[in-house]
C-alpha cells in the first residue's frame, strides 16, 4: 500500500509512539472543532425553527418533527466521527477493511471497548485517543441536547397554549354565525308574516307586488346574512393569524424624536 500507510511503515519503531500521539491528537482536534460547529449549525437550525413556530399559527406536530430533526442531526455528527476515524485508520494502513475499521472506531469511540479488531501494537496509543475524542463530542453534545430538550418544552408549552385560543377562536365564530343565522331566520319569518297579512283579502295583481316585495326582502335579508358571516370569519382568521405574533409596538423600536435646535 502507497501514500500515508507507506510513510507510516517507514518510521523506526522507537519513534511509532510519539507518531501515533501526533496523528491521534491532530485528528482529534480536528475532529471536536468540526463536532464544535456542527452544534452551532444545529442549535441555530432549532432556534430559528422556533421563532418561526412561535411566529406562527401553533403547529405542534412540526415543532414535534423540528424536535426530531435536531436530535437526529446531531446523531449523524457522532456517525461522521466514527467514519472519519475509521477512514484515517485505513488510510494509514492500520486496519485493512473499511468494515473492520468502522467496527473498532465505533466501540473505542462509545467506549464500549470490546471486539476481535485491535491496532497494530505499536500505534494501540490511537484508541484510546478515538475514547478521548468520544468522551469530547458526547459531553459536548449532551450539553446541547439539554438546551434543546428545554425549548422545546418551552415551545410545547406556548403551542399548546395558542391551540387554546385559537379553538376558542372558531368556537366563538361558530356561536356568532349560528347567533347570525338565528337572527336571519326570525327576520324571513317576520317579512313573510307581515307580507302574509297585508295580502290578505288584497286583488290578485297587489299579490304579485306583495309576492315580489316579500323576494326583494327576502333576498336583502339574505345577503345582509352572507356579508356578515364573511365579515365574521375574516375577522376570525385575522385574529388566528396573530397568535404568536409580536404587538406591533414590541416589533417597531420606540425612535425617540429630538426638539429642533433654535437658530
Amino acid at each position: 500500500m502507497s501514500g500515508p500507510a507507506e510513510l507510516l511503515r517507514h518510521i523506526p519503531a522507537e519513534f511509532t509512539l510519539p507518531a501515533a500521539i501526533i496523528i491521534g491528537s491532530i485528528i482529534l482536534v480536528s475532529l471536536v472543532l468540526f463536532h464544535g460547529m456542527g452544534v452551532h449549525w444545529v442549535a441555530t437550525i432549532h432556534k430559528r425553527g422556533e421563532l418561526r413556530l412561535r411566529a406562527g399559527r401553533p403547529h405542534v406536530f412540526a415543532a414535534l418533527l423540528l424536535f426530531g430533526v435536531a436530535i437526529f442531526l446531531l446523531l449523524s455528527l457522532h456517525i461522521i466521527g466514527v467514519i472519519w476515524w475509521a477512514i484515517v485508520l485505513t488510510r494509514l494502513g492500520l486496519i485493512h477493511t473499511a468494515k473492520d475499521a468502522i467496527y473498532f472506531c465505533a466501540n473505542a469511540y462509545t467506549t464500549l471497548g470490546y471486539g476481535q479488531v485491535d491496532l497494530d501494537p505499536q500505534y494501540r496509543i490511537i484508541s484510546p485517543i478515538i475514547g478521548i475524542s468520544g468522551l469530547f463530542t458526547f459531553a459536548w453534545t449532551t450539553s446541547m441536547l439539554v438546551n434543546i430538550v428545554r425549548d422545546h418544552n418551552a415551545l410545547l408549552e406556548t403551542l399548546e397554549l395558542e391551540r387554546a385560543k385559537e379553538k376558542q377562536l372558531r368556537r366563538n365564530l361558530k356561536l356568532a354565525i349560528g347567533s347570525a343565522l338565528t337572527q336571519e331566520r326570525t327576520t324571513e319569518r317576520a317579512a313573510s308574516a307581515s307580507i302574509a297579512e297585508e295580502s290578505a283579502g288584497a286583488s290578485l295583481v297587489r299579490h304579485w307586488q306583495l309576492w315580489r316585495e316579500e323576494r326583494r326582502k327576502l333576498k336583502a335579508v339574505r345577503e345582509g346574512f352572507c356579508a356578515e358571516t364573511k365579515e365574521l370569519i375574516r375577522q376570525e382568521q385575522d385574529a388566528e393569524n396573530k397568535l404568536g405574533s409580536p404587538s406591533p409596538e414590541a416589533a417597531q423600536p420606540t425612535t425617540k424624536q429630538t426638539p429642533p435646535q433654535k437658530p
